[in-house]
């Protein structure tokens, strides 16, 4: 099975800092994999080189086969790199469908395309069937995003994605100031992306999520990864004690 990601030694610096160092990576199609590591561990940084915030000084990115050089996340979001970063990136003052369509409206047309139009029926009515697709269930779809709860919100950004196709999911902290129940909706719609075929990265510093979702968990610790294990063949301490430096499976510089 050929990966739908594949990182090859890369490198970001931010001045005299190495953030990420000669780090190396595959996503395969249909797996979840755990992303985790400390605060400043590198992470993040690497995340932000797959999805275009960043450019990488070394090393390539390739996805579906194609090698990628993102200048700015709408790029990566073009070929079907989706991130959900903890702030959602939602419209508050907008409702379900309006912010599932944001930035990409669907128009009606009038006197040869002279005039156009918001199609709010075919936004409502597409918004909806997403929804309905993943077994979500939200209020009336006229809500604004701000009152919706923590978890509906994780929600409409996960329809969202899948609604413009994505092929990879990027998801950051999102079960961070969720409670249990919607801690759990989540981890349940990251299944359901799973049982897809939609490969998932998962960055969290909650273990028990990434043990309850996840196939693979990568560990990274000073911008190196340290560690490669199949979520079945390890064990909370284990990571954590990759996660602190008290192992490695790599040279340190």
């Amino acid at each position: 099975m050929e990966p739908v990601l594949s990182l090859r030694n890369i490198l970001k610096r931010f001045g005299g800092l190495t953030a990420v160092k000669h780090v190396n990576l595959d996503i395969f199609p249909g797996e979840v994999v755990g992303l985790v590591g400390d605060n400043g561990a590198g992470k993040s940084t690497l995340i932000k080189c797959v999805s275009g915030v960043y450019h990488p000084d070394e090393g390539e990115i390739q996805f579906m086969g194609q090698t990628m050089a993102f200048s700015k996340p709408i790029d990566a979001r073009r070929v079907g790199i989706e991130t959900i970063y903890q702030d959602l990136a939602l419209a508050p003052n907008l409702n379900i469908s309006a912010n599932i369509f944001m930035g990409r409206e669907a128009k009606r047309r009038y006197f040869g395309g002279l005039i156009k139009t918001l199609d709010e029926e075919k936004m409502l009515s597409e918004s909806r069937r997403v929804i309905d697709s993943l077994d979500i269930r939200l209020p009336n779809f006229g809500a604004q995003i701000d009152k919706l709860s923590g978890g509906q919100r994780q929600a409409v950004a996960i329809a969202r994605a899948v609604y413009w196709n994505a092929r990879l999911m990027i998801m950051d902290e999102p079960t961070n100031n969720l409670g249990v129940p919607e801690q759990r909706k989540v981890l349940d719609l990251i299944r359901k992306l799973r049982e897809s075929g939609v490969p998932v990265i998962l960055i969290s510093h909650t273990l028990p999520d990434v043990f309850a979702v996840t196939d693979r968990i990568v560990v990274m610790h000073r911008g190196h990864k340290v560690a490669e294990k199949q979520t079945a063949q390890t064990d909370s301490q284990t990571v954590v004690e990759y996660m602190v430096g008290a192992r490695s499976d790599v040279r340190a510089d």
